[in-house]
């Protein structure tokens, strides 16, 4: 893997943020949520989705895997399965990120204090497991790495929880590509904060990270029925987002936002300087803006009917930043929102897209889209509600059309949840 040299971490991070404010080029991302710093972009048809799976015991080999699946329309293989690399064991498989050289995938699960490293350059049609990261808790007492996210030479590791009470207050840490741990921040727990953490993500060119909020592994991993039917479990949601400054990696600000802030999508737009995320237990929109020079954090939508819970979960914005699109779990349903005001977004379309649906991604180009159904284990319906599967969609503007499917349980591999893209191009020795 590629390693940075042997420099401070302040100086790192002076150099990562000057060079964004200087007017070095910074790259968007195909997926337009990745992190600005990933090189090797597909602006055009993307070869394969990974899709991070959950294993479900009784199912294939009950492991979380990392699943390959080709999404090249051109292809003889067109929307089936190429691999699959497991991991050996269960750890509730969530999220994964590049590294900044895009030739390596970090991934991990809630339930554990590891990371797993995948090869995708070397074969990007099959990934391979080439380390694994054991000593997150040791380092840093956190639990459930969620966010990976790529800075020059480095990752930026969001956890969910600690060991100590497996509860919401918790951190990040940091570790060179290699693999070696550098050093952990806290999430802040005076002046308005709560400790809780969930997504990050960096605007360079204005020094700021910002980071959100869910709950720690004793709520994660309970039922979601359980959860809402217990007062003071309701109680242990994280409320706010911070703004830090990214060379010192020190709390600016701390915003209440309510419910459960989670994806936060800065607007790929050159110019725009401003972030958008939902709130899950709310069904809100929040916008992190800022004004007169200081960051603020204001309400600016409402997902469907809040009243339902509609228990919004992953956002994909559109490179231009002038739109949204939502999906919200408990009614299965894909929106879109025009963003051409952001402080006051409007939904212009709608779509069922499964009975229960979590994550998407989109191409750069906009024109396809793909969807995910699993949450997490103990919250996913049951029954034949508990559907598993990839979709692929085309959009033109005015229409999602299903153009594949993915049965994940038909195929024995669990429980599909976080995506990437991947490219034939991309492949290096």
């Amino acid at each position: 893997m590629t390693l940075l040299r042997p420099l401070g971490v302040g100086l790192v991070l002076v150099w990562l943020v000057t060079a964004g404010v200087a007017g070095v080029e910074l790259a968007g991302a195909d997926e337009t949520c990745n992190s600005p710093y990933i090189a090797k972009l597909i602006k055009g048809q993307e070869d394969y989705v990974y899709v991070w799976t959950l294993g479900v015991d009784g199912v294939g080999d009950g492991s979380d895997k990392l699943v390959t699946i080709d999404v090249n329309p051109k292809s003889k293989r067109y929307g089936t399965v190429l691999a699959s690399v497991s991991v050996g064991g269960r750890g509730e498989a969530h999220h994964m990120g590049f590294t900044d050289d895009r030739r390596f995938i970090w991934a991990g699960g809630l339930a554990e204090p590891k990371i797993y490293v995948f090869d995708i350059a070397t074969d990007p049609a099959q990934p391979k497991l080439v380390r694994t990261i054991g000593d997150m808790a040791e380092r840093t007492g956190y639990l459930g790495p969620h966010t990976y996210y790529a800075l020059p030479g480095r990752m930026l590791v969001q956890a969910l929880s600690n060991t100590k009470d497996k509860g919401g207050v918790t951190g990040i840490a940091l570790y060179n590509n290699k693999g070696d741990f550098v050093t952990s921040y806290p999430m802040p727990t005076t002046n308005g904060g709560d400790g809780y953490g969930y997504d990050l993500a960096v605007n360079p060119r204005k020094n700021v990270l910002l980071t959100s909020s869910f709950t720690g592994y004793d709520n994660y991993m309970r039922p979601l029925g359980e959860v809402v039917q217990d007062p003071e479990a309701m109680k242990k949601f994280g409320n706010t987002m911070v703004a830090w400054n990214l060379k010192t990696m020190k709390p600016n600000r701390v915003f209440a936002v309510p419910g459960a802030p989670l994806e936060i999508r800065w607007s790929p737009k050159a110019g725009d300087n401003w972030a958008i995320t939902a709130a899950a237990l709310t069904s809100k929109l929040w916008l992190v803006k800022e004004d007169k020079g200081e960051w603020q954090a204001k309400e600016v939508g409402t997902i469907g009917d809040p009243a339902k819970i509609p228990l919004p979960v992953d956002i994909s914005i559109t490179r231009d930043g002038k739109g949204l699109w939502v999906n919200t779990f408990m009614d299965g349903t894909t929106r879109y929102f025009d963003l051409s005001a952001p402080e006051a977004p409007k939904e212009t379309y709608s779509k069922v897209t499964g009975k229960q649906v979590n994550m998407i991604s989109q191409s750069w180009d906009g024109k396809r889209l793909y969807i995910t159904s699993s949450l997490l284990a103990n919250w996913d319906k049951g029954g034949a509600d508990n559907e598993q599967f990839l979709r692929g969609f085309s959009w033109d503007g005015r229409e999602l059309k299903q153009v594949f499917e993915v049965d994940f349980t038909k195929e024995k591999l669990g429980r599909a949840h976080h995506m990437k893209l991947g490219s034939k191009s991309l492949k290096s020795s």
